[in-house]
């Protein structure tokens, strides 16, 4: 089962031995692949379900909306999309399209995303204004609030009020409204516990807080200010360190609202709302439900302001992660097994073979369920010595050759033969003797997170998921020149894939819930650059390509880093026609050939 029961959420199961999207029609993701590749795009490609943005929206808003109906709580719920998470057209605007209902807005770290999020997001929805902030951004900030946009600048440092007040003197644009980030005592878990704490990088003191409120009473713009805002770190584990932070947040908002800050009304509590990656229940990261998220916000912010007696805030969250990481798959083909190396065919014995390879021969002919365990170490013994005779030099490469083709056969004849009895020799046996997949994909390109953070992603064929055919522990290797682009065999979160005959064969593999900062972190190591990319429309009938992007071809690949691909184009015709080695027409040809070649993009195009 892969783990889809921990990771999957109802969005995919599996039925007739492949992976099918849990809606509608619920077609097989093998089979909108194949489709693809008909299509002659090859090399990895990015599915996107756009349906399951929806139903995660959906589900944040029906659960706080529940909590407050429970709680009584007299404020209301609003949320933001962190454009940081995932910046890409084919994101955001059907994001948008749904989420108008629902007044669901976006938020902003920086000029290029605030005008995004003021060209996408309704009038009327919500803009927050997060990060550091120039005179520029902040000018820009009040243009949107003069468009009619409901945008809140959230200040992270006392520089930026002072901005803001010269904008508002100088210019005669409507003043947006303005929030404050606090600098909370309380901090999170995990990778990202340093966005919390005292020493965190944004977010102002208690006493910068009070300094803000007088600021801004001298100004006449206290009636501006209308959000308190904190963030203690993306995915979020454990929920105590929340209910911990929204105690202090809470608290600070009420205070402030009793310096006289009458229109403040709404209380950010960031994002952190954690999606499960893992395969295996023992790896296990997140502690609590959604329900119990909104179910604290809603009681703790309530039970606070009722004994302050203030008003109860707007709740707004900006958990993006959740609502778009696991609308995304990455495809990829297996192009090679490495054991395939060893395949009986290529064994050439002498007339004459040295005497542990003659006894490798008959443990290969010999080997059964009685034995294979005693035969395999026998096996592994040889090959030690017949490695050591090799770096003596008493026997040759071709016998070496033989030596590893015939462990290697007495090894997977084990597996097999083992595989209805497991015991602890066979797991050690399996955890030694790894499989090698390699991939047609960069993990620095469409995963950098399992590179940067150890991010481990749920990870499972397309296909054979009711088949008998042996499975192997799986160490998976990407295409690019680094040795870092492996994904290890780990004991603890074992996983284990199909034998499978790639030359007769088609082997996928997919990886889940990658749709969140991926994209947006991803690097060109090697020049591999975004892969190819669909839009997947599923209905009640089948389903929809309703876009299709293929991956950029070579020579956008090299303008990319600041090349001129008519300059190099050039340089490469002058090189064929200066060449002394070749006839006019060969040139033309080869030309013509290598012109081919550009147009195509960085992945391998073998039959995979």
């Amino acid at each position: 089962m892969y783990g889809i029961d921990i990771w999957g959420d109802d969005n995919f199961f599996i039925e007739d031995g492949v992976v099918k999207i849990n809606y509608k029609s619920c077609p097989s993701l093998l089979k909108i692949t194949k489709e693809i590749r008909d299509k002659n795009i090859r090399g990895p490609v990015t599915l996107r379900f756009s349906h399951i943005i929806e139903k995660q929206i959906e589900k944040v808003y029906k659960n706080f909306n529940r909590a407050i109906k429970e709680n009584s709580y007299k404020g209301k719920f609003k949320a933001v999309f962190p454009l940081k998470v995932n910046q890409y057209a084919n994101v955001i605007k059907p994001m948008m399209k749904y989420a108008k209902g629902l007044n669901y807005g976006l938020e902003a770290g920086s000029k290029a995303e605030l005008l995004l999020a003021m060209s996408q997001t309704p009038i009327g929805s919500p803009i927050t204004v997060n990060g550091f902030k120039d005179h520029e951004m902040i000018a820009m900030g009040f243009i949107a609030s003069q468009m009619g946009h409901n945008i809140t600048l959230t200040i992270e440092g006392l520089g930026e009020l002072v901005w803001i007040m010269e904008v508002a003197h100088k210019s005669h644009l409507k003043v947006p409204k303005i929030g404050i980030r606090v600098r909370l005592h309380s901090v999170g878990g995990g990778t990202w516990a340093k966005s919390g704490g005292m020493d965190a990088k944004f977010g102002l003191s208690a006493t910068e807080i009070l300094e803000a409120v007088e600021i801004l009473e001298e100004n006449k713009l206290l009636t501006n200010l209308n959000m308190i805002h904190f963030h203690i770190g993306s995915q979020m584990q454990e929920i105590s360190p929340l209910k911990k932070a929204l105690r202090e947040a809470a608290n600070i908002y009420a205070e402030v609202k009793k310096l006289g800050a009458n229109r403040l009304s709404a209380i950010n509590i960031g994002g952190g709302l954690a999606v499960e990656y893992a395969q295996h229940n023992s790896s296990r990261i997140r502690n609590y439900s959604l329900e119990e998220f909104s179910n604290d916000v809603v009681f703790l912010i309530g039970e606070i302001m009722n004994s302050k007696n203030v008003q109860h805030p707007d709740i707004y969250t900006e958990s993006g992660r959740f609502i778009v990481a696991q609308h995304a798959v990455l495809v990829t083909p297996v192009l090679e097994l490495f054991s395939q190396d060893y395949k009986k065919e290529h064994l050439k014995l002498k007339e004459k073979n040295p005497p542990l390879i003659e006894e490798l021969c008959e443990l290969e002919k010999l080997i059964n369920s009685t034995n294979c365990i005693e035969y395999m170490h026998d096996a592994l013994d040889h090959l030690e010595s017949l490695f050591t005779l090799f770096d003596l030099g008493y026997i040759d490469i071709q016998d070496r050759s033989n030596a590893e083709i015939l462990a290697h056969q007495i090894i997977k004849s084990t597996l097999i033969l083992s595989a209805n009895e497991p015991n602890l020799e066979f797991k050690r046996l399996q955890n030694r003797h790894q499989e090698r997949y390699l991939l047609n994909c960069s993990f620095f390109q469409s995963i950098p997170d399992y590179w940067g953070l150890k991010q481990n992603f749920p990870v499972m064929p397309l296909h054979y998921l009711n088949s008998k055919k042996t499975l192997r522990p799986a160490s998976l290797w990407d295409i690019t020149c680094d040795s870092d682009g492996e994904m290890a065999f780990n004991s603890n979160t074992p996983l284990y894939l199909h034998d499978i005959d790639i030359e007769s064969e088609e082997y996928f593999l997919a990886f889940f819930n990658i749709g969140a900062y991926q994209e947006t972190l991803s690097m060109q190591h090697n020049l591999f650059v975004k892969p190819n990319e669909a839009g997947i429309t599923i209905t009640n009938d089948g389903y929809k390509i309703d876009i299709l992007n293929e991956s950029p071809n070579l020579l956008h690949v090299i303008e990319s880093v600041g090349y001129d691909s008519d300059e190099i184009l050039k340089q490469l015709e002058t090189k064929l026609e200066d060449s002394a080695f070749i006839t006019k027409k060969e040139k033309s040809d080869t030309l013509r050939q290598l012109k081919e070649y550009l147009n195509q993009n960085s992945y391998l195009r073998t039959t995979n």
